[in-house]
Order: structure tokens, then C-alpha cells, then sequence
């Protein structure tokens, strides 16, 4: 572990010569992890995409249980009242608010790392596994491409598609985030556009499927990015889809309300081959403290938000994909 502006310097080096590495980044943007030829270094375990470091025989794994220890919607509405007021001065116009729930699973860390049925994964030994579906950004060519993911249903719901699609709060919710994450795009390339906006994908779970709401956006790099890429990323942190808009008085917002740091969870990570990156927002996570497993999860927060609702969205998200 080092200070993720180190990270920065490492994939600036990396990147101008064209050599391969795995990088991670908290939240707060303090600490991350840097790791040089990482399928050779198999020291923390990462998939993303169709690379990965870990061998293709898979560990045995029983069948696999999660229960929620306990729950404590009481103190999530007390966080939920100070970001709606944050939303009523203006502060923000949407919010990422996270929860931390104790949990206990029959299953390893590294089980359940290598067991997800997810696009990107990362295994911090002891420490944390994360087996995300959403992507941060990738850059292939000159191009780089953002994909923000809002809006969640049970997809064993009647007409589970309609309703999350017609639903005006996930929509109002969706846009917001799209809008941040263009300006984003902004920052670093040029010709930004939205390629596809609001498409829903499915997500098995362990406790069955749901449907979540995606969008593409596109921008065009210099053909320079390679020696740049720490630069590139780092600017775009904290990411839009976890954090909100906007961004800098919605983080503070974040620290105000959810009281702790949230460290990796919520950060980022991401493997560079020599040409492309691919990189993954840091949900559906899992971390151990003292032997004690905790499940991190959340959901935006607009001023339409209803706090139960928000509550059962928090603990819907707690699942194995397996």
C-alpha cells in the first residue's frame, strides 16, 4: 500500500513506456496499491474483463451463505436527513449514500473472489474482495469511454423493466449522473458525446436477478495519453457514479453524513496491458476488520428520494454473485 499520489507517478512511468500494471485508488484519493506485470505478481488478485492473474482451477467452494447480521435503519434515516437537507440548500443535486452492514458468510475471501460470476474483481488478501459490474473508464486507441450505472429493481418484479424505466426518480437520477460524468469527460478529452444512453443490463445474484440502468459516454484523447494515464485518471476521481453532482460540495456532503472514511470501497481499479486500460468502480464489496466481515453498499440520493425506499435498495445490493 502506498499514497495514491504515487500511484499517479508509477502509471505515468508505466504508461510512457508501455508496461503493464494494476493499480487501485481509495475514495478519499489518500492510498492505493501499484503492482508492475501483475499476471506474474500474484500477490493481489485481479479480473478485468477477460484478463485475469488467477489460475483457471477454481478452489472448492460449498454452497455459499450470506446473512445479514444485523441492520440499523434508524441510524441510516439519521444520514439520510442531513444529505436531504444538503439537497434542499442546493448543496447537491444527486448523492451517493453508503452503508456499512456486519454480515457472516460461510465462504473465504478468496472464495468468493474466485467463485463471482462478475466483470471486474479484485482480491486485497485479508483485507477486502470487491466482484464489480460497473466500469469506471476504459481507453482503447484514443478513445476513452465512461459507462455510470443507475438505477436498481428485482427483476422477478411484474413488469420489472417498465417500472424501472418509467420510474421518474431513477430517471431524474440517471440523468444527473450522465450529465456529471460528460463534464467529466470534459476534462481530459475532446468530442465527448453520449454513444448510448439508459439501457438496462441484468445481474444474477445470489438471492436472483436485477436489472440496473446503464449509459456510454465517448471522448477522444491526444495520442499522448500513455505517458499521461495517472494524470488522465486521477482527475477524474473521485468517480461521479459513487460520489455525485456536484462533486466537490457533494463529497463533503458524503463525509459529513456517512461519519467514516470509506477507504477502497467506493475507489477505483484497473489493469493496463501496454495499449488499453480497463478499470472498474470498487461495489459489491466485502472487507474484514478483526475478523469481522462487512458488506458496503448504496445508492443515489436525489431531493424525490423517500428514505425507506432508499434503505431497501442499500440491503438489496447485499448479495454474492455467485
Amino acid at each position: 500500500m502506498i499514497a495514491a499520489n504515487s500511484v499517479r507517478l508509477e502509471m505515468n512511468r508505466c504508461g510512457k513506456i508501455h508496461r503493464p500494471f494494476l493499480f487501485g485508488v481509495d475514495f478519499e484519493i489518500k492510498k492505493g496499491f501499484f503492482s508492475e506485470n501483475p499476471l506474474e505478481d500474484k500477490r493481489i488478485l485481479f479480473k478485468a474483463g477477460d484478463i485475469s492473474n488467477v489460475e483457471t482451477a477454481l478452489p472448492p467452494c460449498p454452497a455459499p451463505q450470506l446473512e445479514i447480521l444485523h441492520t440499523d435503519a434508524a441510524a441510516y434515516t439519521s444520514k439520510f436527513k442531513i444529505v436531504h437537507k444538503g439537497l434542499l440548500y442546493g448543496n447537491s443535486f444527486l448523492l451517493n449514500l453508503t452503508e456499512r452492514t456486519p454480515i457472516r458468510t460461510n465462504l473465504t475471501l478468496k472464495q468468493i473472489f474466485c467463485h463471482s460470476r462478475a466483470k471486474y474483481k479484485v482480491l486485497f488478501p485479508e483485507r477486502f474482495v470487491c466482484f464489480s459490474p460497473e466500469s469506471f473508464v476504459r481507453i482503447q486507441g484514443n478513445e476513452i469511454s465512461t459507462y455510470p450505472m443507475k438505477g436498481t429493481i428485482d427483476a422477478t418484479l411484474p413488469d420489472a423493466e417498465s417500472l424501472l424505466m418509467n420510474n421518474y426518480k431513477e430517471e431524474c437520477e440517471h440523468y444527473t449522473i450522465v450529465d456529471l460524468l460528460r463534464n467529466d469527460l470534459n476534462i481530459v478529452a475532446q468530442n465527448v458525446q453520449v454513444r448510448q444512453f439508459r439501457y438496462v443490463e441484468n445481474i444474477r445474484t445470489l438471492k436472483g436477478e436485477i436489472l440496473q440502468t446503464s449509459s456510454e459516454i465517448t471522448g477522444q484523447l491526444s495520442g499522448q495519453w500513455h505517458g499521461q494515464i495517472g494524470d488522465i485518471i486521477f482527475r477524474l476521481l473521485p468517480a461521479g457514479s459513487i460520489s455525485g453532482a456536484p462533486k466537490p460540495s457533494t463529497v463533503k456532503l458524503i463525509k459529513e453524513a456517512e461519519g467514516i472514511a470509506r477507504g477502497y470501497y467506493s475507489g477505483v481499479f484497473g489493469y493496463y496491458d501496454g495499449q488499453t486500460l480497463d478499470s472498474a468502480v470498487m461495489i459489491r464489496f466485502i472487507e474484514k476488520e478483526n475478523g469481522q466481515y462487512f458488506f458496503r453498499s448504496g445508492g443515489g440520493i436525489t431531493i424525490n428520494s423517500k428514505a425507506e425506499e432508499e434503505y431497501e435498495e442499500v440491503l438489496e445490493k447485499i448479495y454474492l454473485s455467485i
